[in-house]
Order: structure tokens, then sequence, then C-alpha cells
């Protein structure tokens, strides 16, 4: 796979990841007077718009991590 490619899946992953979170953020409930809360997403399942040779092959590069079928960064 061509480093560009994964890199365009990489900034997709994490801009699903960012949407996720910030949805979850939203949500009723967080005190207004407190900030909110913080979201608890650390792990999604990744776009379907790249193959899932894309997927392992980050994994193999150490990008991500497999988290009960889910994938997360690593960080």
């Amino acid at each position: 796979m061509e480093k560009t490619y994964l890199k365009r899946a990489m900034k997709a992953f994490k801009k699903r990841l960012k949407s996720y979170r910030l949805d979850d953020e939203s949500k009723l409930g967080g005190s207004p007077l407190t900030g909110g809360r913080s979201s608890g997403i650390c792990a999604i399942q990744p776009p379907s718009t790249f193959p899932q040779e894309a997927w392992d092959k980050l994994v193999e590069l150490g990008r991500l991590r497999v988290v009960s079928g889910l994938y997360e960064i690593v960080q």
C-alpha cells in the first residue's frame, strides 16, 4: 500500500473518531456550569471507504490497535 493512501485512511479515521466524540459530548446531561462532560469513546469501527487491508497495515505499522473488534489510535 502507498504511504499517501495510508495517510488518507488515518486522517479519515481521526476525523470519524473526532466526530463520534463530539457527538457523545454534546448529549444532554453534562452540566453547563462544569464545562460539560468528556467522552468515553476511544475505539471505533473504521470508515468503510477504505479496504480492510489498509486498516490491517496500519495495525502492523503500529499506528492503530485492535480492541474487541474496534480500532483505536496508539498513543
